[in-house]
């Protein structure tokens, strides 16, 4: 199977990669078990080194990172350098963090001995990631694993090979000894063996609902952890006492970012009826208004969508809304010309069973729906079975702490745009998946949370519970 390096914006086929064959693998696996018996005995503080140092690397060469995620799949270089520059902040943080996050929890102190809880690494954790945000999401699963003590194992989607080989060689060159993160250029028909392997101890997937399904089955079927971080369908909702122009600006760049190629772009932009008009109107004229193109030019806002296949699912799912009836505002009709560009579209008059209301649309289109008041709007939003991230936009304080409490999401964001942050939990209820990433919660989903429990030791001498 040949591993293919396609530029979207060109349609040109820019480098070939062979597979790993079954003996790499086998050498890969062997050299993640050697790696995590050496790397999850260093002291933590060796370990967050590391990570400090990919961290500025990661800044040092945002540039050249930056071209690559966009050469692969046609992020704006200018968004692609400020993955680059997350992706430092992310490592910065466990770096800064992780000594704190993994230091064991006295439960109880007695002369004679000591409760405590503490944190240990399990193993070779493998990773499947997909295309979109090609270096933020490994970073996200890879940097709190490390610093756990764990070691890495990638599968990162087929369209990015370079920017997965970037990412192993960045680890290397921070420090990490051989092993302790390694990519699998291998298709998905390989992970289930993988997940089957003893020598794999947990795995942790970014992607589609079917994805998951499967990864977790597989994962289940062998008794291992999992965390899935799954499709959205994000409601934006607009109330009546919302600044207006605050919330058409938002709105846009929740709509479009990624060229509106993210799970937790907004999707279904849910208004109230008393503003609905005027959102409309200025939200369709600056839909219309943005720059699509050349993503390696700086001045572009929306560029080409990562795989023609992508390109003619979005496509499908716009013209099977309006055969069901909704109404076409802008867009909604594929460019002429080389590479896979998609107008920014907006859709209204929504039915409640076309694929804009049902489905994760994955790219620049935006469906909108006029509500009564809050009541329907919450109860809108949350009918879907995605639960991954949820906007609102008001000025009435009661109203924004009932929305904060009814949306069923995993994160709720009030007056702005939902975005992942390394020092919050990420992840989603629902058919968004289970498990988080991030923030402390994130570094302890592949730890095991021991108890320890010393009695009838002498008052010298006394170990604390090993890190």
């Amino acid at each position: 199977m040949a591993i293919e390096t396609v530029n979207p914006a060109t349609g040109e086929r820019v480098r070939t990669f062979e597979s790993d064959s079954p003996t790499a693998i086998e050498e890969k696996l062997a050299r993640a078990t050697s790696a995590f018996a050496n790397w999850s005995r260093r002291p933590v503080a060796e370990r967050t080194a590391v990570v400090g140092r990919a961290a500025e690397i990661l800044e040092t060469e945002r540039e050249t990172f930056g071209r690559l995620m966009t050469l692969e799949m046609g992020k704006p270089i200018a968004a692609a350098e400020q993955e680059a520059d997350k992706c430092a902040s992310g490592c910065r943080y466990y770096a800064e963090h992780g000594e704190e996050f993994l230091r064991p929890e006295i439960v109880a102190e007695t002369p004679d001995g000591r409760d405590a809880i503490a944190f240990e690494p399990l193993g070779a954790v493998l990773a499947v990631m997909p295309w979109n945000f090609p270096f933020w999401q490994v970073i996200r699963f890879a940097a709190p694993a490390l610093v756990a003590g764990n070691v890495g194992l990638l599968k990162h989607a087929s369209n990015v090979p370079q920017c997965a080989l970037a990412i192993e060689d960045l680890f290397r060159r921070a420090g990490a000894p051989a092993g302790a993160f390694q990519t699998l250029l291998i298709g998905s028909d390989s992970v289930g063996a993988l997940i089957a392997d003893d020598r794999v101890a947990a795995v942790t997937v970014t992607g589609s609902e079917a994805a998951g399904r499967s990864i977790g089955a597989a994962a289940g079927a062998h008794l291992k952890k999992s965390v899935l971080e799954l499709g959205g369908s994000d409601p934006f909702l607009v109330l009546a006492s919302a600044d207006l122009d605050q919330a058409v600006a938002t709105a846009v760049k929740a709509r479009v970012v990624n060229s509106g190629q993210s799970c937790i772009a907004a999707k279904r932009f849910i208004v109230a009826d008393a503003i609905y008009d005027r959102f409309v109107e200025r939200f369709v004229a600056a839909m219309a208004a943005l720059r699509v193109g050349d993503p390696m030019d700086r001045q572009t806002e929306v560029g080409p969508l990562a795989t023609v296949a992508i390109l003619e699912e979005v496509a499908a799912q716009v013209d099977r809304s309006v055969a069901a009836g909704a109404r076409l505002l802008t867009g909604g009709r594929r460019l002429a010309g080389p590479g896979n560009f998609y107008p920014p579209t907006v859709l209204s008059q929504v039915p409640a069973a076309a694929p804009a209301a049902r489905e994760e649309v994955f790219g620049p289109v935006a469906a909108v729906f006029r509500v009564a008041g809050p009541d329907e709007a919450i109860a809108l939003a949350n009918a879907t079975h995605f639960g991954l991230g949820a906007a609102a936009f008001t000025r009435d304080r009661a109203e924004a702490e009932r929305l904060a409490r009814e949306l069923e999401a995993g994160s709720v964001f009030v007056n702005g745009m939902v975005a992942s942050d390394a020092r919050f939990p990420f992840g989603g209820v629902k058919r968004s998946g289970h498990g988080r990433e991030l923030a402390r919660f994130g570094l302890h989903e592949f730890v095991n949370i021991k108890t320890v429990r010393m009695t009838g030791l002498p008052s010298e001498g006394r170990t604390s519970p090993r890190r």
